[in-house]
């Protein structure tokens, strides 16, 4: 009788480990899914202004030149006006003698000028209460590839 107990007794001994063959058939099957239905799922469209669009200004705007060198410029976007040359400390004391209402103020630089001084000039005007602010950009598409 002894030995009835103990062949009984090992062939029910628990198991120490995790049975994963559910888990990993759930992860294929929700794996299948997903790659059924992603090709489905239109992306959300957003339509951004072309250049053409953005280039037609409304009202006579405050044109900001800043040079290869670093020299700024300010004029406002009449026939017959030039530019005159300023000091960048002064830029924002000049723009706001010039800006109106809803005047916009477009920058103009150099391509060859550091991205961040064009990012300083524009986050210096929009923190002082100028939120109309645009680019001047190119339109010939010989010169936007170089």
């Amino acid at each position: 009788m002894s030995s009835r107990r103990n062949s009984h007794r090992r062939g029910r001994r628990m198991k120490n480990e995790m049975n994963v063959v559910p888990y990993i058939d759930v992860m294929l099957v929700l794996l299948v899914i997903f790659m059924v239905t992603a090709p489905m799922i239109t992306p959300g469209l957003i339509n951004l202004p072309s250049v053409g669009q953005a280039a037609t200004v409304p009202s006579t705007p405050v044109e900001i030149e800043l040079a290869e060198n670093g020299d700024i410029s300010i004029r406002l976007r009449e026939a017959g006006k030039t530019f005159q040359k300023i000091e960048k400390d002064n830029l924002l004391s000049e723009v706001q003698a010039l800006v109106q209402a809803d005047t916009p103020v477009i920058i103009a630089a150099d391509g060859k000028v550091p991205y961040e001084d064009v990012v300083k000039i524009m986050d210096t005007l929009r923190s002082n209460g100028l939120t109309r602010l645009g680019l001047l950009v190119n339109q010939n598409s010989e010169n936007s590839s170089n």
